[in-house]
């Protein structure tokens, strides 16, 4: 029997591109057909994680932590998975260039290709993270929602501009977590950096383009600008942190985050997985969202189905 992780490395090296949706300039294209109907994973496969209340604390105060060295043995699995979409980026979904034409160094993205890369599939089913995610979500279930890696090469000068994830998202609710996998040494210099209590902001805010910060869904009356949190650090605090391979940070999809100008060093991969607490529906937004999901059935309102979105980790 051919095991199903070295089918996805067959099938994942001969994909060819569709020509289904080329995307705006600093959006992610839409380059293949991502969604598998007939892939499962396997619920119950997930190791065991013990969180330390004083980093659920941290978390829920701030919306954001840090854990050192937990996925420290996902390393170099997740390097390999990475390589395979920096080899041939339209052969995966979503890949989107965010440093300006012409700039030094790269700014690459791309999401939903846990369907088609091996390392992926098998840290989503097997790792800790399902595991972790419920607990700090402080859910009954943990629901996964999407993978998405980034990749800053040295000498990249591209600014990630504040934003907050979740109003880029067809889902809607407060227990949430991204778990964010560094995968190189990476200075606080360049590392992302979060806006401590901003998932508590009474109004989310408008998404933002990657390339230039430019806001869009401006016609959505419930979100608000995104204020300028550099310039009220006293308002504002911030929070990063310098990273080796296999920290995490924790943080909640209504989280402001962003980086700075500053030239990157060395160069900066995460691997990022998302994950969705027993309280999140699904929500029409305005406007383009990220990602484009269709044909799914369901309204505004809604479980989020779990032959999509399978619930890998429940309370016990």
């Amino acid at each position: 029997m051919v095991d199903r992780y070295e089918l996805l490395k067959v099938c994942g090296s001969v994909m060819s591109p569709s020509d289904t949706a080329a995307g705006k300039e600093g959006f992610n294209q839409v380059t293949v057909d991502w969604f598998d109907p007939d892939f499962r994973l396997t619920y119950g496969q997930v190791a065991d994680y013990a969180a330390r209340p004083a980093d659920v604390a941290a978390f829920r105060r701030d919306g954001v932590v840090r854990l050192r060295g937990v996925f420290a043995d996902w390393v170099a699995p997740l390097r390999a998975g990475l390589e395979r979409n920096l080899a041939d980026p339209l052969a995966y979904a979503f890949p989107a260039e965010s440093a300006p034409a012409g700039a030094p160094g790269r700014f690459f993205d791309s999401y939903c290709n846990w369907q088609r890369i091996p390392e992926y599939a098998r840290f989503v089913e097997r790792s800790c993270a399902a595991a972790m995610a419920g607990q700090f979500m402080g859910s009954a279930t943990a629901q996964y929602f999407h993978e998405h890696v980034f990749l800053k090469e040295p000498g990249t000068q591209a600014a990630t501009p504040w934003h907050q994830d979740l109003p880029y998202y067809c889902v809607d609710g407060r227990k949430s977590v991204s778990i964010y996998v560094a995968l190189d040494a990476i200075a606080e210099a360049w590392a992302v950096r979060f806006a401590k209590g901003s998932h508590l902001w009474p109004r989310l805010c408008y998404p933002r383009v990657f390339l230039d910060g430019a806001d869009f869904n401006t016609d959505d009356a419930s979100l608000a600008p995104m204020p300028d949190i550099e310039a009220e650090p006293e308002r504002y605090p911030t929070v990063g942190w310098d990273l080796a391979p296999g920290d995490a940070i924790l943080f909640n999809f209504r989280t402001a985050h962003g980086s700075s100008a500053v030239e990157v060093g060395a160069r900066r991969r995460a691997f990022v997985t998302r994950w969705l607490g027993d309280d999140m529906t699904y929500c029409e937004r305005p406007g383009e969202i990220s990602p484009p999901y269709e044909n799914h059935g369901m309204k505004h309102g809604d479980p989020m189905r779990e032959d999509w979105f399978p619930v890998l980790w429940r309370q016990r």
